[in-house]
């Protein structure tokens, strides 16, 4: 019967003073564990740092024990002829372990034997989680002792029991080695089960001393702000679960930038969160509000970008920092302008739109695009706006209703460059088919969001109450607010929202309202999606 167990994040969670402990130890005949050569299982049992149970046995290994093995040991082949053999040994053994964490002194190999023995006689790898008071050591009290061998870390701790490669007296050894790691470790903020099995990864002993300043964070939903010396929030963060969050910093990752966060740090405030939801748009709020220093990828831009469709008598692109309400449509908001600019070479790629901006008939010959047939273009007054307007008009239907007038070019033009080998231009061609789905997704679900008005949905983890895409309110699951009356929109809907920010909260808002599991129990307007979709690049024969 396989003995595979899902552990519960509150198993992670636990206070070290409820974690129940298995000190164990097991003498071998040498070699690879696959054979299975086990002599003797000592284990003691633990609690509170309270004694529960002791398991101790010699173990017939069904072959020769060598000399050497005996001689470091003490155990020799006439001790085990009459010991039971592993099959006997290991149902009671397993059942004495039960769900403690094990514990060993470089205990991949006492597991390694374990484990083998445990698929062997059909019970599956043990699902147990374990501690290397080995690497705890090393992390701890490398500075202080000439080496980590078990011997001499008990005499450091000063243990009453010397090892001597007896399962059981090493166990004890190992035990009294735990509880002085174990209270070194808490010195530095280390009290759950989560800490100590992340402690043998951790970063370098100089941020060890800040984990106190994550104590008082708790394990739920939120987000995390780091201060410096002067007060000053220089990185903001979100979390399923804040306490491992900021945690994990402390643990395993060598980014310099995370080493550079460590050394600012001089204190952490938080907010906690009902929802998940609530959690990302706290932090998009919270950043835009601080613009942290450390929040690269996020940081807001200092103005916002639109892609604008001019209304005159030959509209063309053209790049703008502010809604205008002349202008036939916009797209975005974007980052910066580098964004807005793959849409508008996407759109040119996919519509002979105008792309100079002469004065129409103020040249003698077309400009270089309408030489090229790239572009219609009324520069030299050959152009007249009726054969102009069915181009403004497919612009404008692909923007509005069917994606699939701008998007399907886009995707011809990838194949006939990759056909013909040009896998560069190719490329450019993908990444701004990409820019522009993408674009016009947002703009689909910001207009839904806008004619949705009030909306009241749940999901796995709760509920949220959203106000043309910005979020009013959260509660957890299993809560319910009172309903709020419902009112008239008093201003017009927005077709473009008019802020990075805005767009943003939108798009989060947008996705959780999609995702799965949520369900939309009131609103007050119609919450869809034109029937033409945007069709991904993926589903685009290349």
């Amino acid at each position: 019967m396989p003995l595979g167990v899902q552990r519960s994040f509150d198993d992670l969670g636990a206070p070290l003073s409820e974690v129940p402990f298995c000190v164990l130890d097991i003498e071998t005949t040498g070699g690879a564990a696959a054979g299975l050569g086990i002599t003797e299982i000592g284990a003691l049992r633990y609690r509170g740092g309270i004694l529960e149970g002791t398991f101790q046995t010699l173990v017939n290994p069904g072959g020769p024990i060598p000399p050497f093995i005996t001689i470091l040991t003490g155990i020799t082949q006439a001790m085990v002829v009459e010991a039971p053999r592993l099959a006997e040994v290991l149902p009671t053994f397993l059942e004495f372990l039960g769900d403690a964490v094990v514990v060993g002194h470089n205990v991949r190999y006492d597991l390694g034997f374990l484990n083998a023995a445990s698929g062997a006689h059909g019970y599956g790898a043990m699902p147990n989680r374990s501690v290397d008071t080995l690497g705890l050591a090393r992390r701890l009290v490398q500075s202080e002792i000439r080496d980590l061998r078990l011997g001499s870390l008990a005499a450091h701790f000063r243990s009453p029991v010397t090892p001597n490669h007896r399962a059981l007296d090493d166990a004890r050894a190992t035990a009294h080695v735990l509880w002085g790691l174990l209270e070194r470790a808490g010195t530095i903020g280390v009290t759950h089960l989560d800490d100590l099995l992340a402690m043998p990864t951790a970063r370098g002993r100089a941020s060890y001393g800040k984990l106190r300043l994550t104590e008082g964070l708790p394990r739920r939903p939120g987000v995390y702000l780091f201060r410096d010396r002067r007060g000053e929030v220089f990185y903001i963060g979100k979390a399923k679960d804040l306490r491992s969050r900021v945690r994990s910093y402390f643990y395993g990752d060598t980014r310099r930038s995370i080493e550079q966060m460590l050394r600012e740090l001089d204190s952490i405030d938080h907010r906690v969160c009902a929802t998940e939801l609530e959690a990302e748009v706290t932090e998009l709020r919270l950043i835009f509000a601080h613009r942290p220093r450390h929040n690269r990828r996020s940081k807001p831009p200092k103005s916002s970008h639109w892609v604008r469709l001019t209304d005159d008598a030959f509209p063309r692109l053209s790049l703008a920092r502010t809604v205008s309400a002349d202008a036939r449509f916009h797209l975005g908001p974007f980052r910066g302008t580098a964004a807005a600019r793959a849409v508008i070479e996407a759109i040119w790629d996919a519509v002979p739109i105008r792309r100079c901006t002469h004065p129409p008939g103020s040249r003698s010959a077309p400009c270089a695009f309408a030489q090229l047939g790239a572009a219609l273009c009324p520069c030299d007054g050959s152009l007249s706006e009726s054969d102009y307007a069915p181009i403004v008009d497919r612009l404008v239907a692909g923007v509005e209703h069917d994606p699939a007038l701008l998007l399907e070019p886009l995707g011809r033009k990838i194949t006939e460059h990759a056909r013909a080998a040009r896998f560069e231009e190719a490329a450019w061609v993908r990444d701004r088919h990409r820019a522009l789905a993408r674009t016009l997704e947002r703009r689909r679900a910001w207009a839904a969001l806008q004619r949705a008005g009030t909306i009241r949905a749940t999901g796995p983890d709760g509920g949220a109450l959203i106000d043309r895409g910005r979020l009013l309110l959260s509660w957890p699951d299993g809560n319910r607010p009172p309903l709020l009356p419902r009112t008239e929109p008093d201003h017009p809907l927005v077709d473009v929202a008019r802020s990075v920010m805005d767009s943003e909260e939108a798009h989060l808002v947008w996705r959780w309202l999609t995702g799965e599991g949520v369900t939309l129990e009131d609103a007050d307007g119609p919450l869809g999606l034109p029937a033409h979709p945007v069709r991904q690049l993926e589903r685009i024969a290349v």
